[in-house]
C-alpha cells in the first residue's frame, strides 16, 4: 500500500490489484469523492449511537432511522457520483445529530461520549477530515476487515430497508440491527470475537430486511410468477428502467400510459417484469440490454432516456452521447445528470423524461428471442410436488445457487463456463444481476422445469432460502446442509455482502464464492470463516464442478 494514498477503499470486488483502490476508484469514484464518503459514513455513525441511546428509552427518531439508511446506501459501491449531493447529507447528518442531542438533553438521556457524536464540520472542512475518518483508522488488520465486513452488511441491509420503506414497509427491528452494528463498530475495546458475532448478528438483521422486502414488493405487486420476457424492441420511443425500486418503476408506468412512449427493464429490474400487477400496463415492454456494466455500450444503442432508481450507475465514457438523457432518483447521483427530487409524498414527476422520450428515437435491436423468470419461492414452492418427484426418480441431482453481482473483469467467464459444464441433471437457482453471465444460454429443462430459475433481483435471494427450507421439510432432512444443494455466489458489492452474511447466519456450510475473495479478508478472519463455515474460493470450472457437484 503506498505510504499517503490519495483515498483507500476496498469495498467491491474490482478494487484496484485486490487491495484497494488508492488513486481513484476502479469504479470511476474521485479521491475527493471517496473522502466525503468516509466523512459521512462517520458522521452517521454518530448519528446511529445517538438514536440507539433514545431507542433505549423509548423514543428512537423514525427521521434518523432514514437518514441511517440513505447515508449508507448513497455510499454504496455505483450510487452516487456527485459530490454536492454527498455534502448535503453530510450537512443533514451534523445536523441530526443536533437535533438527536437536544432531544437525548430534553428527556433526561445521557449524550453518548463518542467522537462520532462529538465531531462537527462545515463544508470547508469535509476535505480535511479523511485520515480522521477512513477506512484506515483502524489499525488492527483484522478488527478494520471485520468492521468493514459489518458495515458493507450495513450498506446492503440499508438498500433492502429503503426500498421497503418506499412502499411503506417499515420495521424498527431492521433499524435496529443496522444502528447497533454501526455503534458497535464505533467501539475501540470491541474484540476480534465481539467483531465475529457482530457480523453474524448483520446477517440476521439482514435476513429480517430481505423478508421485509419480500412482504413489500409481494403485497403491493402480487407473487412473481413464470413469465417468458421479450428481449428484442417495438417501434415506440423508450425510457430504460434501471435499478431495484418497484414503486418507481409503477410511477413510470402509471405517468407514460397512453403517451406513445414504452418503458423498459435494464438489469436489476428486469423481475419487474415478473410480478402480475405491471403486466397490466401494454406499453410494458421487455427487457433491453445485460448486466449494468455494459451500460456504457448498450445505452447508445437504445436511443431513447433512463431513469436508474438505485445503485449500478457507471460513469461515462469520453464523448458519451446519452448523458443529457440520464435521470436519476433517490440516494443515485452524478455529474451531468438529472437528478429528479421526490416531493412530500415520496412521488417523481416524470413529465421532463416523457417530454424528452417522444423526440428519441426507437431502440436498436441488439438481440431478440425470450428468457424465462420468475421461479421466486411462491412459484416454486407450487411446483414442489413435480421437483420432489424429479429429485426422487434422480432426474435432479443437485440445485446449484448461483446468485450474486455480475461485474467487468473477464475472469467473470468462469460462471458461464460453469453453468455450461454443469451435468444436464443440475439445476441453477438464482438471483441478482450475475444471472446474465448464463440465463441466455439454450440449457434447456428437465421434463418441463427450466435448468435456470430465476428468483429475481439479488434482494430476492431471500426466496432462495424459502425454496431451500421448504425443500428440506419436503425431503425430510434436518438442515440445509443436508440437501443437494450446493452455494457458487458471485460477489461485488455490499448487497452481496449482505446475502452472504445471512446465509452465515442461518448456518449454510461449504458456500464458495468468487471470483476472489473480498481485500478485506485478513489471513485470520478467513481462517475464522473456514474453520466456522467452510467457506471457500473459486478455482478452475473443472476442479469446482468435482468438488461441488461430484463430491470428490
Amino acid at each position: 500500500m503506498e505510504n499517503d494514498p490519495k483515498m483507500f477503499c476496498y469495498q467491491c470486488q474490482e478494487t484496484a490489484k485486490g487491495t484497494g483502490c488508492t488513486l481513484r476508484g476502479v469504479c470511476g469514484k474521485l479521491p475527493e469523492t471517496s473522502g466525503r464518503m468516509d466523512l459521512l459514513l462517520y458522521a452517521t455513525r454518530g448519528v446511529a449511537i445517538l438514536n440507539e441511546a433514545l431507542r433505549a428509552a423509548g423514543a428512537p427518531s423514525r427521521e434518523a432511522d432514514h437518514q441511517v439508511i440513505d447515508a449508507l446506501f448513497t455510499t454504496i459501491t455505483n450510487a452516487n457520483f456527485d459530490n454536492p449531493s454527498l455534502d448535503g447529507y453530510i450537512r443533514r447528518a451534523f445536523e441530526m445529530k443536533r437535533e438527536l442531542k437536544a432531544t437525548c438533553e430534553e428527556l433526561g438521556v445521557t449524550v453518548p461520549d463518542a467522537p462520532e457524536v462529538a465531531l462537527e464540520a462545515e463544508p470547508e472542512d469535509f476535505g480535511k477530515l479523511e485520515k480522521v475518518t477512513g477506512v484506515l483508522a483502524e489499525a488492527d488488520a483484522d478488527k478494520r476487515g471485520l468492521k468493514q465486513l459489518a458495515i458493507y452488511g450495513a450498506k446492503g441491509a440499508s438498500a433492502y430497508a429503503r426500498h421497503a420503506a418506499n412502499l411503506g414497509y417499515e420495521d424498527d427491528e431492521v433499524y435496529t440491527y443496522i444502528e447497533r452494528v454501526l455503534k458497535e463498530v464505533s467501539r475501540e475495546d470491541i474484540s476480534v470475537d465481539e467483531l465475529v458475532k457482530l457480523v453474524l448478528y448483520m446477517g440476521e438483521g439482514g435476513v429480517k430486511a430481505m423478508a421485509l422486502l419480500d412482504s413489500a414488493n409481494t403485497g403491493r405487486y402480487g407473487n412473481p410468477e413464470i413469465t417468458k420476457v421479450d428481449i428484442g424492441v417495438r417501434k415506440n420511443p423508450g425510457i430504460l428502467i434501471s435499478g431495484h425500486d418497484l414503486r418507481d418503476l409503477e410511477e413510470l408506468l402509471e405517468q407514460t400510459a397512453g403517451t406513445g412512449v414504452d418503458v423498459y427493464t435494464h438489469s436489476e429490474m428486469l423481475p419487474g417484469q415478473y410480478y402480475p400487477f405491471f403486466k397490466n400496463y401494454p406499453h410494458f415492454a421487455g427487457n433491453y440490454g445485460n448486466a449494468w456494466w455494459k451500460q456504457i455500450d448498450e445505452f447508445e444503442t437504445f436511443n431513447g432516456c433512463f431513469v436508474f432508481t438505485s445503485n449500478c450507475i457507471v460513469p461515462p465514457r469520453p464523448k458519451t452521447t446519452y448523458m443529457d438523457r440520464v435521470y436519476t432518483l433517490g440516494v443515485v447521483d452524478m455529474p451531468d445528470t438529472t437528478h429528479i427530487e421526490a416531493d412530500a409524498e415520496g412521488r417523481h414527476d416524470f413529465s421532463e423524461v416523457i417530454a424528452k422520450a417522444k423526440n428519441c428515437s426507437a431502440p436498436t435491436e441488439i438481440e431478440h428471442g425470450e428468457i424465462v423468470g420468475g421461479f421466486a419461492h411462491h412459484q416454486v414452492i407450487e411446483l414442489a410436488p413435480k421437483i420432489i418427484d424429479l429429485i426422487n426418480r434422480g432426474k435432479i441431482r443437485k440445485f446449484v445457487v448461483m446468485a450474486g453481482c455480475d461485474g467487468r473483469f473477464p475472469s467473470r467467464s468462469c460462471y458461464t463456463e460453469f453453468a455450461e459444464a454443469l451435468p444436464e441433471d443440475c439445476v441453477i437457482l438464482t438471483a441478482g444481476c450475475a444471472k446474465y453471465r448464463y440465463n441466455k444460454l439454450p440449457l434447456g429443462d428437465i421434463e418441463g422445469v427450466p435448468r435456470v430459475l430465476d428468483a429475481g433481483q439479488c434482494n430476492d435471494s431471500y426466496s432462495l432460502v424459502r425454496i431451500a427450507m421448504a425443500l428440506k421439510d419436503a425431503l425430510g432432512v434436518e438442515s440445509i446442509n443436508d440437501l443437494p444443494l450446493v452455494f457458487n455466489i458471485a460477489w461485488y458489492e455490499q448487497k452481496a455482502v449482505i446475502v452472504l452474511l445471512a446465509l452465515l447466519y442461518l448456518g449454510v456450510q461449504g458456500i464458495h464464492t468468487g471470483p476472489t475473495l473480498p481485500a478485506f479478508f485478513t489471513p485470520d478472519i478467513l481462517k475464522v470463516l473456514q474453520e466456522k463455515f467452510n467457506i471457500g474460493t473459486i478455482s478452475t470450472v473443472e476442479n469446482d464442478i468435482a468438488t461441488m457437484i461430484n463430491n470428490k
